[in-house]
């Protein structure tokens, strides 16, 4: 997808972005909001530390389109299973959920197992990222 259409099809998209668990580094979490939003979407960031009821309380709470959580505590196979579990007991099952951080090759097909659409890693492209995110919201 082109970077033109990639803009296209995020401008009308709003997303959350997440820091579930202890983790307190929010820099990537921060670069992917500003992509995103430089990108044409409405972005909302959480901040630091949210626990998984507090991430999808929020995705309901203004209507998002996607959830992007970003870990980097190793923890994210039990923190991406508690949001999905989270937003699917809030009635939000058309969520998409994206993660990004430090996630081993080998754990990606578990949480694609989960119902992530999308696993990011810290060595992508941010043009990836944003033409991947606008095909799976497209």
């Amino acid at each position: 997808m082109s970077t033109q259409a990639s803009t296209a099809a995020l401008a009308s998209r709003r997303i959350l972005i997440g820091k579930p668990g202890l983790d307190g580094h929010d820099i990537g979490a921060k670069i992917i909001a500003l992509t995103l939003r430089n990108a044409g979407a409405e972005v909302i960031y959480t901040g630091l530390r949210r626990s998984p009821q507090q991430i999808a309380q929020v995705a309901v709470d203004e209507g998002v389109d996607a959830v992007g959580l970003s870990i980097l505590s190793g923890s994210h196979k039990e923190l991406v299973a508690d949001v999905i579990v989270q937003l699917r007991a809030m009635k939000a099952e058309g969520v998409k959920v994206f993660v990004g951080g430090t996630i081993p090759a080998e754990d990606h097909a578990h949480l694609r197992g989960l119902g992530v659409s999308a696993v990011f890693t810290a060595d992508m492209p941010l043009e990836r990222i944003v033409a991947e995110l606008a095909e799976s919201l497209a």
